[in-house]
């Protein structure tokens, strides 16, 4: 009986860090990351870095304004979702 138990904690662990390493990679469907680095430097943004994905949107950093921001990014149309100035 003990055995069954370890062995069901352990698969919910294993299928736990799976789904976690899976949900920080751009889907098949999302914009690139040079597509996002456009549609951000159209937006007035420079000195893009950080451009990964993660909990379903790009984010990043980059300078607006003369200010480093911090950006989430629509994977599907490149839509700004947040940008708040980086501390």
């Amino acid at each position: 009986m003990r055995v069954r138990m370890l062995a069901a904690v352990a698969a919910v662990i294993v299928s736990g860090i799976a789904g976690y390493a899976s949900a920080d990679q751009p889907g098949p469907d999302w914009m690139s990351k040079q597509q996002v680095t456009e549609k951000l430097t159209a937006a007035g943004y420079s000195n893009i870095t950080g451009l990964e994905a993660d909990d379903g949107h790009w984010e990043g950093k980059g300078t607006k304004n003369g200010a480093i921001m911090e950006f989430h990014v629509d994977p599907h149309s490149g839509a700004l979702t947040k940008e708040e100035a980086d501390d």
